[in-house]
């Protein structure tokens, strides 16, 4: 079952104990997985993204996977308690970068809720940033 949804995603990313914030709110899709369930959206010029489709699929409270197709494609996984090495692509180019999560808070089912992650960047074991991301599904 597919159904359309609104997406309010907020991002916070802290680099050297600097933050920043991005906002955004779009219209995706909604999908049952098996075990879980996936949100579709398209990015746009907030996010950086324009022009690429992000999948983000849940697995209860211990995996993400955030895969983005088209200009800037990436694949991560956000697994609480693991570090995975992935693939991440910008405008500017594509590297493999490794992801911590420290943890995964998953409220959301058929009718919405709240999606909270939060967790760790490096490139080549050097600390690079800490991230939070903060989603309502209505």
């Amino acid at each position: 079952m597919e159904k359309d949804v609104t997406i309010q995603l907020t991002s916070i990313n802290t680099i050297d104990n600097d933050s920043s914030r991005t906002d955004l709110t779009t219209e995706g899709t909604f999908k049952t997985l098996e075990g879980g369930f996936q949100l579709k959206y398209e990015e746009s010029e907030v996010t950086g993204f324009k022009g690429s489709t992000t999948y983000l699929s849940v697995f209860g409270n211990s995996l993400v996977n955030l895969r983005r197709i088209g200009t800037a494609p990436s694949d991560l996984t956000i697994e609480k308690g693991k570090k995975h090495h992935c693939h991440y692509g910008t405008p500017y180019g594509e590297f493999i970068m490794g992801i911590y999560t420290h943890g995964i808070v998953n409220n959301i089912d058929e009718n919405g809720g709240e999606l909270y992650f939060k967790y760790t960047v490096d490139i080549n074991s050097s600390h690079v940033s800490d991230n939070e991301i903060y989603i309502t599904v209505k």
